[in-house]
């Protein structure tokens, strides 16, 4: 996991990656980019998706992570978005 000049880079399977944006704004929540483009946001507290349509079997896995993580993905926003 690294912090780059835009983004926090999470969680990568062979689907997908996780991403949170630097100054994102509430609610607290994480993009997962699919290889091919497509992307959601996921609200970090409830791990539902507020923003953008993928099939659940695609992200599955990422949001199975999320919820192990909400505390590190909750305090990374809070930190980004300073």
């Amino acid at each position: 996991m690294a912090i780059h000049a835009s983004a926090l880079q999470g969680f990568d399977c062979r689907a997908a990656r996780t991403r949170i944006n630097l100054r994102d704004q509430a609610p607290p929540h994480f993009h997962i980019v699919m290889n091919d483009g497509r992307e959601v946001w996921v609200r970090i507290d409830t791990t539902e998706i507020i923003r953008g349509k993928v099939a659940m079997r695609e992200v599955a896995e990422v949001l199975v992570w999320a919820k192990s993580n909400r505390a590190f993905l909750a305090a990374k926003f809070e930190e980004l978005k300073q």
